[in-house]
């Protein structure tokens, strides 16, 4: 299969490397990075800094050498706990220039998942910040430091640092800083096929597990996604998701770089102020999660601003019928849906040449000669199933642990998502949920997401979940609603089964409990901790 992708250019002898050298020989005081930093800044008024490719290009290298100095060995491991912040671009550089894995971890981790995350990668070097949301990282990474012999520097970004830490600029950044000799860095640098990125799952359903992905399993997302929209060097990406995440990591700094665009974040989700940013900077294309969209759109009803967006992408979560319309009359843009996981990245888009209102009834068609068979489950309505896929953005499996990677492929090289999905009837699927989330009722598998979707539309709703949980001694489950209230608005059952009919769903699927919350509990990426709702109201 490698041949075959090469030969059909999902893969490539080249690596993002490749991309940024090429920028900095051609136009090297192109705009590579803009980034708002607020928690740094002494006042209200953000830090702002700006990289050209030149700029870029020189401090990956200076970093890269700091880590060879560091005793990272090649194919060792170096963990990144930051927010949104322009050294994640340098540090994702050096590490594959220095021939070391880039393993990034959300700042919202905290002992348990970094003790078996830095543990099962042995990562040698950890760059963690100060403080992250009253949590202080840098004491907690020096206490993990002293349980895990593989751990030998922690470095710490930010604010006072425990002793026996490394400063993040004066260790890596430093103009007073000698660079290393090309020749020393390029006898180390990643190969295309190489083990590069170290992606953690999030671990809703089980303890998380680190998804190994190459530059090639990498490009063939980004290539493939760039080719459905006709991006080039004109792009100016923005993503609310965390930059320590598939979608920031990939999406949002090497798709740009592979192009010669520009990336834009900052550390704060503010929607004000991520709109004013996305004004001022003249971002193009926007990644954000659908629960993250709706406040969007009500900052700009209130504020409008002058965007330059072409582009507007929503993921992770089913997408809201009228959220279509929302977008059309308050950004004046079409509305695009992708699916995906960190195995395998974006591996359905929703495409222009479909109906305008696609993205919210499917979960669009596949990329990047992925693709992807539903093995339907017996006696089901809609030919719902389970949800397998294959093709070049496909991980290389789990970090040292193989036999879990294998137990979810199949003999023909298929993997099982865990999810249940039926055909959207133009060549895409319609994602409806995890199997581990099946809500099974009168033996038939309830289609999760259709019912979400009608419930979300209520104007009493801001956001909806359907959950199961179980009664008695059988496989039937009881349907539940959770949702959030619009404005304050006291939503009834009553209410959203009458909705569910005008919607023409049959009685079997309308909920039979509704639980009205001040919030849905999420992860860092927008989809809804189903596992917490269901113990939280399960039936005793």
């Amino acid at each position: 299969m490698a041949d075959d992708y090469r030969r059909r250019g999902w893969w490539r002898d080249q690596t993002f490397l490749d991309d940024l050298r090429r920028t900095t020989r051609d136009d090297p005081g192109r705009i590579a990075v803009i980034t708002r930093a607020f928690d740094r800044a002494p006042g209200p008024v953000p830090d702002i800094r700006r990289l050209d490719y030149a700029e870029l290009s020189l401090l990956a290298d200076r970093a890269a050498g700091t880590l060879v100095e560091l005793g990272v060995r090649p194919g060792g491991t170096v963990a990144v706990q930051l927010n949104d912040r322009w050294e994640l671009a340098v540090l994702a550089l050096a590490c594959m220039r220095a021939g070391a894995r880039f393993c990034p971890l959300l700042p919202m981790y905290r002992r348990r998942e970094l003790e078996i995350m830095l543990g099962l990668t042995e990562a040698r070097v950890f760059i963690t910040q100060a403080r992250h949301a009253e949590a202080d990282l840098g004491a907690l990474a020096v206490s993990l430091a002293a349980e895990l012999p593989s751990l030998a520097h922690v470095v710490v970004a930010d604010g006072p640092r425990p002793a026996g830490t490394l400063g993040l600029y004066e260790t890596f950044l430093a103009p007073s800083r000698d660079l290393p000799a090309p020749a020393l860095l390029d006898a180390r640098e990643l190969g295309p096929d190489d083990p590069y990125l170290t992606l953690f799952t999030s671990g809703t359903t089980g303890e998380p597990k680190g998804v190994l992905h190459s530059a090639n399993t990498l490009y063939a997302a980004v290539r493939g996604e760039a080719g459905v929209f006709g991006l080039d060097s004109s792009l100016v990406m923005c993503t609310t998701a965390s930059y320590t995440h598939y979608t920031g990591v990939v999406q949002g700094m090497l798709m740009p770089i592979m192009l010669g665009g520009t990336m834009v974040f900052q550390d704060d989700r503010d929607t004000g102020a991520v709109l004013d940013l996305l004004a001022e900077e003249r971002v193009t294309f926007l990644y954000v999660a659908p629960y993250y969209l709706r406040r969007l759109f009500d900052e700009q009803r209130s504020r409008p601003r002058d965007l330059a967006l072409e582009w507007l992408v929503s993921g992770s979560a089913s997408i809201p019928p009228h959220y279509v319309d929302l977008a059309r009359d308050v950004f004046g843009l079409r509305l695009f849906s992708l699916w995906g996981m960190s195995e395998n990245g974006p591996v359905t888009i929703s495409r222009p040449d479909d109906p305008e209102d696609w993205a919210s009834r499917s979960d669009g068609s596949p990329i990047s000669d992925m693709e992807f068979r539903i093995d339907p489950l017996p006696g089901q309505p809609d030919g719902i199933g389970v949800l397998w896929v294959r093709g070049p953005t496909q991980c290389l499996g789990y970090d040292r642990r193989p036999e879990v990677y294998a137990a979810s492929l199949d003999e023909d090289g298929w993997f099982n998502t865990g999810d249940l999905a039926r055909h959207d009837g133009r060549g895409g699927i319609r994602i409806e949920g995890r199997v581990g989330d099946a809500i099974k009722h009168r033996a038939f598998v309830i289609p999760v997401t259709d019912i979400e979707a009608v419930v979300a539309q209520h104007p009493k709703v801001a956001e909806a979940t359907v959950i199961g949980l179980p009664v008695g001694e059988g496989e039937d489950e009881q349907i539940c609603a959770v949702v959030t209230a619009a404005d304050g608005s006291a939503v009834t059952l009553d209410e959203l089964r009458a909705s569910l009919k005008d919607a023409g769903m049959m009685e079997m699927y309308w909920p039979q409990r509704l639980e009205v919350v001040s919030a849905l509990p999420k992860t860092a990426n927008g989809k809804v901790r189903k596992v917490e709702l269901k113990e939280r109201y399960a039936v005793r």
